[in-house]
């Protein structure tokens, strides 16, 4: 007889640990009430006379307290099922304890390459992954039922953010309404912040809130720079009545006051950039930001607007200076700049800046592009206006909403609830490229899904204004009394709630045999695997007031940890399962080879059924010299997709000074071509990955996927036009 043990492990039957388990629980009671030898081997015998092939574990220590409670045992079997639920907890300590000590020795890959922008070895960060491994403990023992767990240890979902679910406070990203907070104020730890009077005094306020804020939830946060634009004014005034007051000509005062004021946004830019670098949060990073540069959101203040863009523009391109004071490529904040007809053109008023863009794409890869076209034809709001916005941190997008007590669009203050995503690729394997039993999983693990969904939900609603008083009482989200439910916000689509899906490309691959570039089959099969994916969203959404969305989840480390699931659960199949990475959401395989813009083109179908967050973006040599090539594909991400981004290399060794591309073994170790140095300590390395930039390093999985990577730009030749240097 085999036992079926928890892990899914098969072993023969053993007698011997009946015998032990009922002995440890014989010598907790008074030896009247203990169980004979005689009657032991009695229940023994019975569960080998049963004859099955296999039985679980589970089924065996039931047996074993029915028959102690037969025979008149009833204060054994109580010890015995309190010795099996404390075998139970060591069990689960054990590997919380080992979790432990693995981060604490600082020799886990794992934790050192959990996070790219997270240096495991620093306390700040070990405190934070301290209390992630205590949240994850909890959640997974207390507060998430069986079936959702065993389905995100075996990859066939993946529940996010465990680590922070324990509490009840935490939600995962947001658009920062710094608008409100400068212009009416703000209270931080406390303290009461009046309206500032300056520029740099608001951008100094701003990297406050912008770190109290994202200590205060888990993922990444947006500001944008309109929100600064009237202080460049403000600033300008206060200078121009000081040379006023010393009599000065009206043509002085006004070229003094504007000397004073740009050189007070270079000073702001500055001070912005390097606080929101130098700054830790709570969860033991920099701020993970984003910040929109975008001129369509003021007409007022376009012109100062500007100028805070091109400085931002021009001090990213300079980059930041390493511990041996060399310039390299900063990992925040990331920049989003909005395409529009002001700047796209060549005779548009503000060309020079996406012209600026684009040098410092080519040489920082940011910034990343939104089409303000083509956002507007996606994001349609009740009042049937088209929509156009920043994105939360990386690739969430809210929802179009408008206001019901102003009947016009809002976004800044709103946020995301949290994220599950769905293991297509297991979906397929688990089909056994059936379409009827496709069909029929996935359904049946989109409700599992939904139901991982509602659990999150159900958790944030416990919470009051009061947790958080940064984001609900004073600005950040909302202004609520204290003690104030914040259970509205999550109804109505004022939030949204994201259900990811990754390994579109490895599903469409198994189940018709053709990528879902193919143009054909596997196109259509891809295209309705999404649909799918919205159709129940909406259903939802319709059922709940709730404003469910579709995620194209940037899985980092599980990109690596679906792989390994599947390879445990379905073995190596050649093009699916034989990697150490799965394809993240909608994206063309990165060794499939495509030119840039049949790549962009084609994503920009999968993107629209990714109304709840995705980017696509295009890996390419160095374009520093070549900047018409990168206009060409600006052009084209306005006129074609709304969200894009370019994958530059910008890396730097400090042994022997190279600058250049870091090249990848084929172990998957990074290594200088210059000198061949392999310390990670002393390698400046910036790649995107899953949509920001990680300069932390990364897990095998994700490692080999970077060297896999096959460019989709050809630099070889710069006398060709631009659109035949694609591939």
């Amino acid at each position: 007889m085999k036992v079926i043990k928890r892990n899914g492990d098969c072993v023969d039957f053993d007698r011997h640990k009946i015998e032990v388990a009922i002995g440890k629980a014989n010598v907790e009671v008074k030896p009247s009430e203990r169980a004979t030898k005689e009657e032991i081997k009695d229940i023994i015998e019975y569960i080998e006379g049963l004859n099955k092939k296999r039985i679980l574990v589970e089924d065996i220590q039931d047996i074993i307290e029915e028959k102690l409670m037969e025979k008149g045992h009833f204060s054994l079997a109580k010890k015995y099922i309190i010795y099996r639920y404390n075998r139970a907890l060591v069990r689960k300590a054990n590997t919380t304890d080992q979790s432990i000590k693995e981060l604490i020795d600082g020799e886990s890959e794992y934790w050192n390459t959990e996070n790219s922008n997270k240096n495991a070895r620093i306390v700040t960060t070990q405190r934070d992954y301290l209390a992630g491994i205590t949240s994850t403990d909890i959640t997974r023992r207390f507060l998430l039922p069986e079936d959702i767990v065993k389905a995100h240890d075996e990859g066939i979902i993946h529940f996010h953010d465990a680590d922070y679910f324990a509490q009840n406070a935490l939600h995962n990203c947001d658009l920062i309404n710094l608008e409100d907070m400068l212009q009416n104020g703000t209270n931080i730890n406390g303290v009461m912040i009046e309206k500032p009077h300056k520029f740099l005094t608001a951008m100094t306020i701003a990297t406050q809130i912008i770190t109290a804020v994202t200590s205060s939830q888990y993922g990444g946060a947006t500001v944008t720079m309109s929100h600064l634009a009237p202080f460049v004014r403000d600033s300008y005034n206060i200078y121009y009545k000081k040379y006023q007051k010393r009599n000065l000509s009206e043509e002085q005062c006004k070229k003094f006051a504007r000397e004073d004021m740009l050189k007070e946004i270079t000073d702001g830019v500055q001070t912005f950039q390097y606080q929101v670098n130098s700054m830790t949060t709570t969860n033991g990073q920099a701020p993970f930001l984003s910040v929109c540069l975008y001129l369509g959101e003021t007409e007022e203040y376009k012109e100062e607007l500007a100028l805070i863009i091109e400085e931002i523009l021009k001090q990213r391109i300079q980059g930041m200076k390493n511990e041996k004071g060399v310039y390299i490529t900063p990992a925040f904040p990331k920049l989003l700049y909005v395409l529009e007809e002001d700047n796209i053109n060549e005779n548009s008023k503000y060309y020079y800046l996406t012209k600026l863009a684009a040098e410092c794409t080519a040489k920082r890869m940011v910034p990343d592009y939104i089409s303000e076209k083509i956002m507007k034809e996606l994001k349609i709001d009740k009042n049937g206006n088209g929509n156009c916005y920043p994105c939360m941190g990386c690739r969430s997008f809210l929802t179009p909403y408008v206001d019901p007590e102003t009947n016009k669009p809002k976004y800044y203050g709103r946020f995301n609830q949290g994220v599950v995503t769905i293991n297509l690729v297991d979906v397929a394997l688990s089909s056994d490229g059936d379409f009827n039993k496709f069909w029929k999983i996935y359904d049946e693990r989109l409700e599992l899904c939904h139901k991982a969904l509602q659990l999150r939900h159900e958790r944030l609603a416990h919470a009051t204004s009061d947790v958080a008083p940064i984001l609900w009482q004073h600005g950040a989200l909302a202004r609520l009394g204290k003690g104030e439910s914040i259970h509205p916000l999550l109804h109505g689509g004022y939030s949204t709630i994201s259900l990811g899906y990754a390994g579109l490309y490895e599903c469409v691959k198994f189940m018709t045999g053709h990528s879902h570039t193919d143009g054909g089959e596997g196109k259509e099969f891809g295209l309705k695997v999404m649909q799918r994916l919205n159709d129940k969203c909406k259903e939802w959404k319709d059922a709940e007031n709730i404003d469910y969305s579709v995620y194209g989840t940037p899985i980092e480390s599980t990109t690596y940890k679906f792989a390994k699931c599947l390879q445990k659960r379905f073995g190596k199949i050649e093009g699916i399962t034989d990697k150490g990475y799965i394809t993240n959401s909608y994206h063309v395989p990165v060794f499939e080879e495509i030119d840039a813009f049949s790549k962009l083109k084609l994503e920009s179908e999968f993107q629209k059924l990714s109304p709840g967050g995705a980017v696509s973006y295009v890996e390419t040599p160095n374009l520093q010299n070549n900047l018409e090539v990168v206009m060409e594909v600006i052009r084209f991400i306005y006129n074609n997709i709304m969200y894009a981004e370019l994958n530059t290399k910008s890396d730097y060794c400090q042994k022997c000074g190279y600058t250049g591309e870091i090249l990848i073994d084929d172990n998957y170790e990074w290594y200088c071509p210059n000198c061949g140095n392999r310390d990670h300590s002393t390698l400046n390395v910036a790649r995107r990955t899953c949509g920001y930039i990680g300069t932390n390093f990364w897990n095998k999985g994700r490692t080999q996927e970077i060297k896999e990577r096959v460019l989709h730009i050809d630099n070889k030749d710069d006398n060709e036009e631009p659109n035949k240097k694609a591939k």
